[in-house]
């Protein structure tokens, strides 16, 4: 059974910084394509970066260029770092294993003054 615990979420200024971490338990780790998404209010949810096993990456338009995704396969662990925050990022972030359904409790970012 996978399990994904999303950290490191929190209340941040416009222009600053965060970085998520998700560690992964229950499977496979390093053979698994990993994604970052998120769930703002009255939004659907919406894929913000992939990771392959390779460490090929993706971004969504609306992040490319502030947010950078990782992996740590030592440490069954994938990373969002986040760069130049704005307002509309703020949401609730979940990681997930890229072709199963399993969902972490997800970690809130607010950016906001």
């Amino acid at each position: 059974q996978v399990q994904l615990v999303e950290s490191g979420g929190g209340l941040v200024q416009p222009g600053g910084s965060l970085r998520l971490s998700c560690a992964a338990s229950g499977i496979i780790f390093s053979i698994n394509a990993m994604g970052w998404y998120r769930q703002a209010p009255g939004k659907q949810r919406e894929l913000v970066a992939s990771i392959t096993s390779g460490g090929s990456t993706n971004y969504a338009d609306s992040v490319k260029g502030r947010f950078t995704i990782s992996r740590d396969n030592a440490k069954n662990t994938v990373y969002l770092q986040m760069n130049s925050l704005k307002p509309e990022d703020t949401a609730v972030y979940y990681c997930k294993v890229l072709g199963r359904s399993s969902w972490g409790q997800g970690t809130q970012v607010t950016v906001s003054s």
